[in-house]
């Protein structure tokens, strides 16, 4: 039997997808606390009953929501990760930067949602431990581990550094922008070169390094 996370994602036009597409927006712009389900109930046009027959209670949405950002995220981590195979470490940090950025800003939610659980309280509902991390991955295609399932500190905190450092410029977007004086499409180029500009520099030197040592 399928989950209602699934016949969502199955049917986008679905009661269950509307609902769930407005709780990704308010989970991701008020908090777990700061959301109610009537708030979500309201911006679909529903009763609250309804909301609750598709999707059970407040804790039964909130994980759905992460659930489904995660496989998204992990989607798109998948599909860059195709582009970017079998190039050198630059042409695979400069793409990704595109591609990630790019995804990010038109998915507000998922940087706001990840930086959120960042400071979760102890009685918010615990849903890290039901969803897939991705910063193995990510270091494995950087090369900076080759195995994704136990990577080191060292490469799954610079991964970190790269994914909150796009985080909290997307999330961060309403209040920077109008500090910069730019408009958006200005702002998430200037987001773009800006993390090229420092990150590319440092890890491309630290592959040189790392292959110096070795030979």
């Amino acid at each position: 039997m399928r989950s209602p996370l699934e016949k969502a994602r199955k049917n986008p036009e679905s009661m269950k997808a509307r609902i769930l597409a407005s709780a990704r927006r308010i989970f991701g712009e008020y908090g777990f606390h700061g959301t109610t389900t009537r708030m979500i109930a309201k911006e679909v046009g529903i009763d609250i009953s309804t909301l609750h027959y598709h999707w059970g209670d407040k804790n039964d949405l909130y994980e759905a929501v992460v659930i489904d950002v995660n496989n998204d995220l992990g989607q798109e981590l998948f599909n860059v990760e195709k582009i970017v195979h079998d190039t050198s470490l630059e042409e695979r940090m400069n793409i990704s930067i595109d591609k990630m950025t790019d995804y990010l800003f038109d998915h507000p939610e998922v940087s706001n949602l990840v930086l959120l659980r960042f400071g979760r309280t102890r009685n918010e509902v615990d849903t890290d431990l039901k969803v897939p991390e991705f910063s193995g991955d990510i270091a494995r295609s950087m090369g900076l581990t080759k195995d994704k399932k136990n990577p080191p500190p060292r490469a799954m905190m610079e991964v970190m550094t790269i994914m909150n450092a796009m985080h909290s410029f997307v999330s961060g977007e309403n209040y920077f922008r109008p500090m910069l004086n730019l408009d958006r499409k200005k702002y998430i180029k200037m987001v773009k070169d800006t993390l090229k500009f420092i990150l590319i520099p440092a890890f491309v030197l630290r592959e040189g390094k790392t292959k110096k040592e070795d030979g």
